[in-house]
């Protein structure tokens, strides 16, 4: 479903990314670990196109390359095809919860009406149908962090790229979490990229797929 082939990336003289050629099937959640500076978030902003990877490299979703899609399409295609999630839940302050989740849909040019009863419908699904008219402020960081899956969810995305989602969760919350993107794989087969160093977090993934100084150095399939 999602292809990159001969992906590199530098930073002036620092090459963080060299030649990676990976693909991550639908329906499956993937996890990628390393240590620190191994390039892991910086091949999830190429997978999600925040990022360019050098000439060469390419990025294709169901055999559509995005990689060569001007700025305003590529805009529109992340929007409609591309769900994130980041350690920071990066909910806006000033909004109600069913406002931030309804936001990306507005954004794609869906009815205020019909963006915010999505909105509810997923909230209610991940158990925060009573939170609906609160703010950020007011909800728990496990609570935040479902409302940001609820966000990346709402436009029926081909994938979510999540990057550290459990880093300032607690354990209790973490494991909610993960409960939470396992029981999304199996009932809406959904597709999960998770950059995590959560070795809890990675051992409920389907695959695994492991690096190191910016290169893949093993993939494992954990038969789930």
């Amino acid at each position: 479903m999602l292809r990159a082939s001969h992906i590199s990336k530098r930073f002036g003289h620092l090459e963080v990314l060299k030649d990676i050629s990976l693909e991550i099937p639908s329906g499956k959640i993937t996890a990628v670990v390393g240590p620190s500076g191994a390039g892991k978030s910086t091949l999830l902003q190429i997978l999600g196109t925040l990022s360019a990877p050098e000439v060469g490299g390419s990025v294709s979703y169901d055999g559509e390359d995005v990689s060569r899609m001007g700025d305003a399409a590529l805009s529109r295609f992340r929007n409609e095809n591309i769900g994130f999630v980041f350690q920071a839940h990066r909910l806006l302050p000033e909004f109600m919860i069913e406002e931030n989740v309804a936001l990306p849909a507005l954004i794609a040019g869906r009815t205020r009406k019909d963006a915010m009863a999505e909105a509810r419908r997923l909230l209610e699904k991940l158990g925060l149908g009573g939170r609906l008219s609160h703010r950020p402020s007011e909800l728990s960081g496990g609570e935040c962090q479902r409302a940001a899956v609820a966000r990346a969810l709402i436009n029926g995305p081909k994938v979510v790229l999540a990057d550290e989602p459990t880093g300032s969760l607690d354990s209790r919350n973490r494991d909610e979490l993960q409960a939470l993107f396992s029981e999304l794989r199996d009932t809406l087969g959904a597709t999960f990229v998770i950059v995590t160093h959560d070795a809890t977090l990675a051992s409920g993934a389907d695959r695994t797929v492991h690096m190191a100084d910016g290169r893949i150095v093993r993939i494992d399939d954990n038969c789930k």
